[in-house]
C-alpha cells in the first residue's frame, strides 16, 4: 500500500484526508507542522504528499523543493486562492495544486495522476481475489479480463472486498470505508451499491455466486 504524507495543521482535515487516502487504498502520514513533515520524509517510504501551506512552523512553499528532492510528488491542498501563491507552488516543483474546499474523489483522481507521472506506481495496487482483479493506481477492475466500468462508490466498495480476500465486512464498515463515519447507519446505500456490482459481475444477479451476504452482518466476497 503507498504511504501519503498528508501536511496539515487542522485535524479535521487530517482526519478527513486520512479517510480519503484510505478509501482510495493508501496509508496516510499524518503531520501537523513542518518541522513533523520533515521527520516523514527523513523516516522515507513515502509515494507522495499532499501539503498544506499555511502551516504554524513555517510555510508550506518551503518544503516543496526538499519534497521533489527526495523524489516525492507533492500536490499542494490550501485555502490560498491568489493566483501568484499557485504560480509559485507549481514553479518550486508541486505536481498540482488544489484549492480547500476540496473533492476527496477528485484529490484521488489527481494523486493517482502525480504517480503515474512520477512512475511511482507500487506493484502492490494492483489486487486481486477470485476472478477479481483490481489496479488501484490506474482506477481499473476487471473480472476474468473483462473491464469493469465502475462509477467512484462501487469502484471502492469493490475494492474493499477484494482488500478482505474473501472476509466477511460488516455493514458498518463497508459504509464507513466507502461513504464515511457520518454514513454507517445508511445501510440502503451498501444494498443499491452492492446490487448494481452484482448486475456487472455476476454471471446471475438473481442468484450471485460471488459477492454472499451474510444476512444481519454484512458481505463477502467469494472466489468463484
Amino acid at each position: 500500500m503507498n504511504r501519503v504524507l498528508v501536511v496539515d495543521d487542522e485535524p479535521a482535515i487530517l482526519r478527513l484526508l486520512g479517510a480519503v487516502l484510505a478509501r482510495g487504498g493508501y496509508e496516510a502520514a499524518s503531520a501537523a507542522t513542518a518541522s513533523a513533515a520533515l521527520g516523514v520524509l527523513r523516516g522515507g517510504g513515502l509515494a507522495a504528499a499532499i501539503l498544506d501551506l499555511g502551516l504554524p512552523d513555517r510555510d508550506g512553499l518551503e518544503l516543496i523543493p526538499m519534497l521533489r528532492a527526495a523524489h516525492v510528488p507533492v500536490i499542494v491542498l490550501s485555502a490560498r486562492e491568489d493566483v501568484g501563491e499557485k504560480v509559485a507552488a507549481l514553479d518550486l516543483g508541486a505536481s498540482d495544486y488544489i484549492t480547500k474546499p476540496f473533492d476527496g474523489e477528485e484529490l484521488l483522481a489527481r494523486l493517482r495522476v502525480a504517480l503515474r507521472q512520477t512512475g511511482a506506481v507500487a506493484a502492490q495496487e494492483v489486487l486481486a481475489h477470485g476472478p477479481i482483479r483490481i489496479d488501484t493506481a490506474r482506477h481499473e477492475a476487471s473480472i476474468d479480463g473483462r473491464a469493469l466500468t465502475l462509477p467512484p462508490k462501487e469502484f471502492a466498495l469493490l475494492q474493499a472486498l477484494v482488500e478482505a480476500g474473501g472476509r466477511i465486512l460488516t455493514h458498518a464498515a463497508l459504509l464507513e470505508k466507502v461513504w464515511g463515519r457520518a454514513h454507517v447507519g445508511d445501510v440502503e446505500y451498501l444494498r443499491v451499491a452492492i446490487r448494481a456490482l452484482r448486475l456487472k459481475v455476476e454471471e446471475d444477479p438473481a442468484h450471485p455466486r460471488l459477492i454472499r451476504n451474510e444476512p444481519g452482518i454484512g458481505y463477502r466476497l467469494m472466489e468463484g
